[in-house]
């Protein structure tokens, strides 16, 4: 009903400037001046990676080198296990022949229930370090979004497009200049006063791969 309405008031609208229009101009109403249409804004458009310009932060790369020496500890833990299990496993290759029938069930017994321990602490850490990963990137994602939104602001950019995804790229082609992906990183970097971390690798720690980062902006 409501779009009825709406509808019929439009056409009703429409009659009554027609009619004004075919009516008889007074010989002393002065005729109204034509206006030009309003010229569209011009658009200012940017693009961004913003997975790496939250990621190559030094802020982030920190922060993560932190991670990976909080989880040390449970990686050398897991890798312990695991060469413990090799080395049973080997042992019972290599004596399996002369070991007897309930001395081979039960070492098999045994590293049985170390991998399935191995799994369970593997999933464990796992599980925390993506958690901790994740809290992690969307600490600095939020800050990185609101420092690309003044920046934005400030150079009159009226568009910023995300080209972080190369699989479902949203952005197929984009003049090099328009890139700011750089410019927010350096910029970031200034503004955080965090200096860059010392080289080292970017891996994470044995067995505990780091998530792909999803940062909100």
């Amino acid at each position: 009903m409501k779009r009825l309405f709406l509808s019929a008031l439009s056409l009703c609208l429409t009659a009554a400037v027609a009619a004004a229009g075919q009516a008889p101009a007074s010989s002393t109403a002065p005729k109204p001046a034509a206006q030009a249409p309003a010229a569209p804004p011009t658009a200012k458009v940017a693009v961004i990676a913003f997975q790496a310009a939250v990621t190559q932060t030094n802020e982030f790369q920190r922060d993560f080198a932190d991670l990976q020496k909080k989880y040390d500890p449970k990686r050398v833990q897991l890798k312990g296990l695991n060469d413990e299990i090799d080395k049973l496993t080997k042992e019972m290759q290599d004596q399996g022949t002369q070991l007897s029938e309930t001395e081979r069930a039960a070492r098999a017994r045994s590293v049985d229930e170390k991998k399935k321990q191995l799994d369970r602490d593997s999933q464990d850490a796992q599980s925390d370090f993506q958690g901790d990963m994740q809290q992690i990137v969307n600490n600095v994602a939020a800050k990185v979004g609101a420092f690309m939104t003044d920046y934005a602001k400030g150079r009159g950019y009226t568009l910023v497009l995300d080209a972080s995804d190369q699989q479902n790229a949203t952005v197929l082609y984009a003049v090099p200049s328009t890139d700011i992906t750089k410019a927010i990183i350096d910029g970031y970097n200034v503004k955080s006063g965090i200096p860059a971390p010392p080289a080292q690798g970017t891996s994470a720690p044995g067995g505990l791969d780091a998530p792909q980062p999803q940062p909100s902006k």
